[in-house]
């Protein structure tokens, strides 16, 4: 069962209710034009957006992982970052802030330099070996995201002979290492639309549940707006937000703790209707 607490500053926040997430890209080419935002003014806006809807954490991210991305460079990224980092630290210092990076460098000073609160690591340590000794040394949560490749070449890995055992046994191996370097708190991310198929997506969905009775980890779903939804429904990211919904309620209702969404509102409203649905423990 999962664990029911998150150490996030120094605070113990709980789990019972699930945690909503509120994604802020500091790019110019993410998949859905509603998340990027490049100027000081919008992302001002997104952070009284988020926070203004109940969202708990926003997660920062300054390279895209959309399909078929473009790779940025370090200090590229880190340009992105830094200003939305520095604001958020500067006017909104209890707020937790969660960074989407899968460098160790610009963990570290993401960290140490604007007191961020948790490191989102898409690659699960795969693209930066120092990835799992820094965020050990950091003392910060870390998701642990499955996926294969890169966001450029994710796509071409799709070839599993049961895609849930192999990402549970990816999480049972990944997480014997976190923990032996000291990596105290850990969030499970099945990585939907990282190296999966559209059918492949909605098995993981499925098999949700079991991975909340395997692992004691809390479970990260992040499925805003994607490609799962609008392929399968024929529509565009634009209007994926009913789908994206749907999938976040049945999330919810099969063991997810944290929800990582572009609409922080409909997500907080799914939250407060199906805790009337789940029986509380």
């Amino acid at each position: 069962m999962n664990r029911k607490t998150i150490n996030l500053k120094g605070t113990l926040r709980s789990l019972d209710v699930p945690l909503i997430m509120g994604i802020l890209n500091a790019t110019p080419d993410s998949f859905y034009a509603g998340s990027r935002q490049q100027d000081e003014a919008a992302v001002v806006r997104r952070i009284e957006t988020i926070l203004s809807e109940g969202g708990t954490l926003i997660d920062v991210g300054g390279y895209s992982s959309r399909p078929d991305a473009d790779d940025v460079s370090e200090a590229d990224e880190w340009a992105r970052l830094e200003p939305v980092l520095r604001r958020l630290m500067r006017d909104y210092p209890d707020v937790p802030v969660s960074v989407d990076t899968f460098r160790s460098a610009i963990a570290r000073r993401a960290v140490e330099e604007y007191g961020a609160a948790m490191i989102n690591d898409i690659s699960g340590g795969s693209l930066d070996e120092q990835m799992y000794a820094t965020v050990a040394t950091l003392s910060v949560p870390y998701v642990l995201m499955h996926m294969r490749g890169t966001p450029r070449t994710m796509q071409q890995f799709t070839d599993y002979d049961d895609v849930v055992e192999a990402v549970m046994m990816y999480f049972a191996s990944e997480l014997r290492t976190l923990r032996r370097l000291g990596v105290a708190d850990i969030l499970l991310d099945p990585g939907f639309g990282f190296a999966k198929t559209l059918e492949q997506n909605y098995t993981l969905m499925r098999a949700l549940s079991e991975f909340a009775d395997r692992f004691e980890e809390p479970l990260l779903v992040g499925i805003s707006r994607k490609s799962m939804i609008y392929r399968l429904l024929g529509g565009t990211p634009d209007d994926s937000l009913n789908g994206t919904t749907v999938l976040n309620t049945y999330a919810l209702m099969h063991g997810a703790s944290v929800l990582r969404v572009h609409d922080v509102r409909s997500a907080v409203e799914a939250v407060c209707i199906t805790r009337q649905l789940i029986p509380s423990e």
